[in-house]
């Protein structure tokens, strides 16, 4: 990774980026930044309290003025700065990613980061493509047009799972749109974040533009929700604390965006590429070992081909690579904390009483017993009803449940809470096409699982939440829209006056 910079002297000033400047946290509490590869220490830092949510919050309020009215041609070329500024820095992204989170370093290095430069240069583009409908006489007597106009202070929340990228998705719509915002991401994995507000400095974005307060769940992030001078919030995390986001949001009357919890579907017709299928569910449901709320967790698989999928699956499993996040060859590394690990490790134990464990389902030994690893799972045999089936459970864990017929398929596929993400392998257009319509989730791949793409939405149905994260249809969440009206008569009594007072000529 040639030369990685030093953590603890990276944020000696404190993990608080307030008004442009990194600053400790007043909580009087401390938390500490664990690879979950060693165990080891990596950052101690001091949360942030109620107070320096309100002074985030401040930096922002006074710096959406500026930054709301500056054109879209200078949001858009900071952005582009922006973008460039991270592409040199791309090397200590990948590393603070992956020490952070544990990921593979190869995962960091060509899909975290290159995604997220990647988004950066998107909504550098669409920041000048802010429109509403082209102005026209509806009324016969007014020129109409609509405008879109920035909101306000943005306090968003960021998850563990994807820090860098989850707290991009939140921020770069904000901006690019004309608002300011306060984000809040997980305690557990805060460099990223810290990192990316760093770059916009060095980009040259206006102080108080971005705000990173990493504090508890409870305390900022609660604050920062229910905030009167915060005027919308979006939250990536799950379906239980996302209620409790909508609770406090909702009793403020704040505008609200929720991508939460999944289970997504993985449906292999008859005729499917078998070898295509197999392949495509270990990878999408190992990426980012299984902390994906969009990860392959539900194989369904038409009866022809279910023993033999399940036989492939099982042996490309075994050859995946467990090992340290930092060398190249390794491609599973640990969950993000041995708290999480032990979680899994409990979904999977209680599976056994009513399934079978084809694979995995254990807690490596040796070199890798002090990380927070687990071997990759297949589990078959399980109730539709099931636990395994019917919860999220967020680590390298597959379930494969066979179904006789097309329409058994597509509503054992949607027979979940959730609605993020799902698949369907065919070699039939029609039953690709009819799955598409059918399977209710806010992304349906076909042939494939799992791609993103900063042009398309990202956003689910049912409990996986509601609104959309990148592409232009991001900005139906951070834009008002308004509507204005010209009359074009100059007459002063105008005939529709007479409806309210007066009688007509």
């Amino acid at each position: 990774m040639g030369n990685r910079f030093q953590v603890k002297d990276r944020f000696a000033d404190g993990a608080q980026y307030i008004d442009g400047h990194l600053r400790p946290g007043t909580s009087g509490q401390s938390h500490t930044v664990i690879d979950p590869a060693t165990g080891d220490e990596v950052l101690t830092y001091e949360l942030a309290s109620t107070a320096d949510v309100d002074e985030a919050v401040a930096a922002a309020k006074r710096a959406f003025p500026g930054w709301s009215g500056a054109t879209p041609g200078e949001r858009s070329d900071a952005l582009h700065k922006l973008a460039a500024v991270l592409a040199e820095q791309a090397e200590d992204f990948a590393y603070a990613e992956s020490l952070q989170c544990g990921k593979p370093i190869k995962l960091s290095t060509e899909f975290d980061v290159p995604g997220t430069i990647d988004n950066t240069a998107f909504f550098a583009g669409a920041a000048r493509h802010l429109q509403g409908q082209a102005a026209a006489e509806y009324s016969g007597d007014h020129t109409s047009y609509v405008r879109r106009e920035a909101i306000g202070v943005v306090g968003s929340i960021a998850p563990w799972n994807y820090p860098l990228q989850m707290a991009t998705w939140k921020i770069l719509p904000a901006i690019a749109a004309g608002n300011t915002i306060v984000l809040k991401p997980a305690e557990l994995t805060p460099l990223t974040s810290l990192m990316f507000a760093q770059a916009a400095k060095d980009a040259g974005l206006p102080d108080g533009v971005i705000n990173i307060v990493t504090g508890a769940g409870r305390e900022a992030g609660e604050h920062l929700v229910g905030h009167p001078d915060v005027v919308m919030t979006s939250f990536t995390g799950s379906t239980a604390v996302g209620k409790r986001v909508a609770e406090i949001a909702t009793a403020t009357v704040k505008r609200l965006h929720l991508e939460l919890g999944g289970k997504a579907p993985f449906l292999v017709f008859d005729d499917a590429d078998l070898e295509a299928a197999a392949h495509g569910a270990v990878a999408a449901s190992l990426i980012n070992t299984g902390q994906d709320c969009t990860a392959a967790t539900r194989a369904y698989v038409q009866r022809p081909l279910h023993d033999a999928f399940v036989a492939r699956v099982a042996e490309l499993m075994e050859s995946v690579r467990l090992g340290d996040p930092f060398a190249p060859t390794t491609d599973l590394g640990p969950l993000v904390s041995h708290a999480q690990r032990d979680r899994v490790a409990a979904f999977v134990d209680r599976a056994r009483g009513y399934a079978t464990v084809v694979t995995g389902g254990e807690i490596p030994a040796g070199d890798l017993a002090e990380g927070a690893y687990y071997r990759p799972t297949l589990i078959a045999g399980a109730a539709q009803d099931s636990e395994v089936v019917q919860s999220e459970i967020f680590g390298p864990v597959l379930v494969v449940l066979p179904f006789d017929t097309d329409d058994e398929g597509i509503a054992l596929a949607n027979d979940t809470p959730y609605g993020l993400a799902a698949s369907a392998w065919s070699r039939d257009l029609y039953r690709a096409n009819r799955a598409t319509r059918e399977i209710k989730a806010g992304c349906v791949w076909i042939n494939d699982h799992i791609p993103i793409i900063s042009e398309m939405p990202h956003g689910g149905y049912k409990a996986s939440g509601f609104g959309k994260d990148m592409s232009t249809y991001s900005f139906e969440e951070y834009t008002q829209v308004k509507h204005v009206m010209y009359d074009n008569t100059a007459v002063a009594e105008k005939d529709w006056h007479r409806t309210i007072f007066g009688d007509r000529p």
